[in-house]
């Protein structure tokens, strides 16, 4: 029945969206990385927020540095994992994710995340939080104690490097398929990308985007 729920909830999402109204998307989530879930067949990307990535360090204020990306995640597998979440949802990317605000017993689990120093707030996109990222960065909590490289710039740099090396020039995505048999992918800023070695002979394939994968049958890699 839950699943049910979410996945005509998911149905409905655009043609409600264009007529006002709000489409929750109910249901027992996992998380992916420190700001993408799944609830059921749907993948979440959580509004407002750009958490760093799993593979993603950041320094301490005296030095040395820690896995930011690691605590993200994990910090919002606590926040969700074994409990029902509601979605909000407010649009759709360009990889078909669904962006949507997400609460745990009405708790904003994307703005814990940015309060907490574990988050940007995606300015970009959206300041629903950027005061609680000013917050966050006045009391050097978390990636504001020290340096830390933006996770949009540390894609961007990431991506270029191996969509360079790529064999498939420009896609440097790399499509894996488990001893299981099951298919999952993994972006040039995951932590295991560069021990995934593809074999295109066992129908591994090179992916030039998110989208393709996806589409293709390809689920994302998920670090906790």
């Amino acid at each position: 029945m839950l699943k049910r729920i979410i996945i005509v909830a998911f149905a409905l999402c655009m043609s409600t969206a264009s007529e006002g109204a709000t489409t929750r998307i109910l249901g027992v989530a996992t998380v992916i990385d420190g700001d993408t879930l799944e609830l059921g067949p749907v993948h979440i990307r959580l509004h407002g927020i750009d958490a760093p990535e799993a593979g993603q360090t950041c320094a301490y204020a005296g030095g040395g540095s820690w896995q930011c990306g690691t605590a993200a995640t994990n910090r919002l597998a606590e926040l969700v994992e074994g409990r029902d979440v509601m979605c909000e949802a407010r649009d759709r990317d360009a990889y078909g994710r669904i962006i949507a605000r997400c609460t745990v017993n009405e708790l904003d689990v994307g703005s814990m995340l940015v309060e907490e120093g574990l988050a940007w707030a995606y300015v970009r996109y959206s300041s629903d939080y950027a005061d609680r990222e000013a917050a966050a960065k006045a009391a050097r909590l978390g990636i504001w104690q020290g340096e830390a490289e933006a996770p949009w710039d540390y894609r961007r740099n990431k991506w270029n490097r191996a969509a360079a090396e790529s064999p498939r020039h420009g896609c440097p995505i790399k499509g894996n398929i488990t001893r299981d048999g099951e298919r999952i992918y993994h972006t040039p800023w995951s932590p295991w990308y560069s021990r995934t070695r593809i074999d295109e002979s066992a129908g591994e394939r090179w992916f030039c985007d998110e989208a393709e994968a996806l589409a293709a049958g390809w689920r994302p890699a998920r670090w906790h």
